[in-house]
């Protein structure tokens, strides 16, 4: 029998799980006055107590007979949605449930309060800071596989095309029957042997992509930094979401938009808004597609041409780091009357009026959304506290948000700078994806030498460069120097910078 050679060291850019977890810990408690790491005992003891009561099935649908299935990645236990898809003599109907985090978390009491402190569930390389405590978001709220589950059931009808005619929302309890996984599922499908309601999920989300296009959305196909495990060691890649969960994202989307336009029919709510990119910066980006050789018709749509780009390509990378420039300036409005309602309702990315309203175990925003939606549909006004409420969740969401995407930035980097101390004195091909011209001396200031923001493949990082070189082009760098303490990587041009 041959033998195979056995490695006894990790693989190179690879960090000892012990490693993240002592700098994280060193992370968060640098920032102890600002991230809550443990509930409150009275917010345990509230959370236990909503945990064990018994749901009152009388004011509720009978949704258990139906084949709800939940998709997620593979480790999720937080499980905020589930679905089930159905063809109908014209068109589809999707019937989507989204956990009741609203029936076990009372407007003013101590969990909800303690929620509006941390305002969405935080995610750490080694670790996550949730929302609402586990014996919840993981317990009973979470749509776990077998068992009864309390759940607002959106009932969306659709046509051929995949427009959505008839809109419902139920207080519901629901029961999935399994759950499934992103990787699995897209590898399936590719194999010919998907789950039915996945094949379904794959049609209805591609007549969605073609509506959004259609009405001018766009989204960014710009590749992802993340941290997977690697046994006892955790590493660095970059990925792209795969196609299974672009379909997925498309349900979310018209769920959102749905909600939205409830909100706005009746006169309270809470959007999600972003106003359109200015002329300024559509034409800086056409200039720079021209520069970069990839022209852009004046007559199409700037989400198609998006769509049109492959991050692959070195100069299409670059313009698609560039395009982040006409997403910008996403808020929530809170409104409770139609005097109220924004000026400019939409979100411009998407193209249309929409809410955050499929992820309330992970995210506060969307359990007020539900009560409102909820209330709406059935014809009522929604409560005082409620209304009264609304106003403070716009800021609520700005300040966790702003919170916690700095310390998930922190983590990153200091993850990055642990896995590049390997790499040190060596030489890499890197693509140009942002130019900064040099600054003079001023006031004291020595100023700084013109640099370049360079995306590496291998090891997956960023890093601006002080050198010159034009948007798209592909260079060498080589890495100087690496303070993981500091979370600082330092690259510099190589001898030879041109590639």
């Amino acid at each position: 029998m041959p033998h195979r050679s056995v490695s006894l060291t990790a693989p190179r850019g690879s960090v000892a799980a012990d490693v993240i977890r002592e700098g994280i810990d060193a992370l968060l408690a640098a920032a102890a006055d600002e991230i809550p790491l443990e509930f409150p005992a009275e917010v345990l003891a509230e959370a236990e107590q909503a945990a064990g009561q018994q749901m009152d099935s009388s004011a509720r649908t009978d949704r258990t007979e139906v084949r709800f299935v939940t998709l997620d990645p593979a480790s999720s236990t937080d499980l905020d949605q589930a679905m089930h898809l159905e063809r109908t003599d014209d068109g589809f109907r999707v019937l989507y449930a989204i956990a009741d985090v609203p029936w076990f978390v009372d407007l003013g009491g101590a969990l909800d309060q303690e929620a509006r402190r941390r305002g969405e569930t935080l995610y750490l390389p080694d670790r996550r800071i949730p929302l609402h405590p586990e014996v919840l978001s993981e317990g009973v709220a979470s749509l776990l596989p077998d068992q009864p589950s309390p759940a607002f059931v959106w009932v969306l009808d659709l046509d051929a095309a995949g427009e959505v005619r008839t809109i419902d929302l139920e207080r519901s309890q629901v029961r999935s029957v399994e759950k499934l996984a992103y990787d699995q599922v897209q590898e399936d499908l590719e194999h010919g042997n998907g789950h039915p309601m996945m094949v379904l999920l794959q049609e209805i989300g591609a007549l969605r992509a073609r509506l959004e296009s259609a009405r001018g959305g766009a989204s960014l196909n710009v590749p992802e930094q993340e941290v997977v495990a690697d046994g006892d060691h955790a590493r660095l890649t970059w990925r792209r979401p795969r196609p299974i969960e672009d379909s997925n994202a498309q349900i979310s989307l018209m769920t959102g938009m749905a909600a939205a336009q409830l909100m706005l029919e009746h006169g309270s709510g809470i959007l999600r808004t972003m106003p359109p990119a200015e002329d300024s910066a559509v034409d800086r980006f056409r200039r720079q597609a021209e520069v970069l050789g990839i022209p852009w018709a004046t007559d199409q749509a700037y989400g198609d041409f998006l769509r049109s780009l492959d991050w692959h390509e070195p100069a299409h990378l670059a313009l698609l780091n560039h395009a982040t420039a006409l997403f910008r300036g996403a808020s929530y409005a809170a409104f409770t009357s139609a005097e109220e309602v924004p000026e400019d309702p939409e979100q411009a990315a998407i193209a249309a009026p929409y809410a955050h309203t499929t992820a309330p175990l992970r995210r506060l925003v969307d359990r007020f959304v539900l009560l409102v939606c909820h209330a709406h549909v059935q014809g009522t006004e929604p409560s005082a506290e409620l209304l009264a409420a609304l106003a403070e969740i716009p800021e609520a969401m700005r300040v966790t948000g702003a919170r916690s995407g700095d310390l998930e930035r922190r983590a990153i980097d200091l993850v990055e700078a642990a896995a590049l101390a390997a790499w040190t004195g060596e030489t890499f091909e890197a693509t140009v994806i942002e130019r900064r011209e040099a600054s003079p001396a001023k006031d004291g200031n020595d100023g700084t030498p013109t640099r370049v923001e360079v995306q590496l493949s291998e090891p997956p990082v960023t890093a601006w460069v002080p050198m010159d070189a034009a948007l798209g082009e592909v260079v060498r760098v080589r890495l100087d120097s690496v303070d993981a303490a500091e979370r600082e990587a330092v690259f510099v041009a190589a001898a030879d910078g041109a590639a």
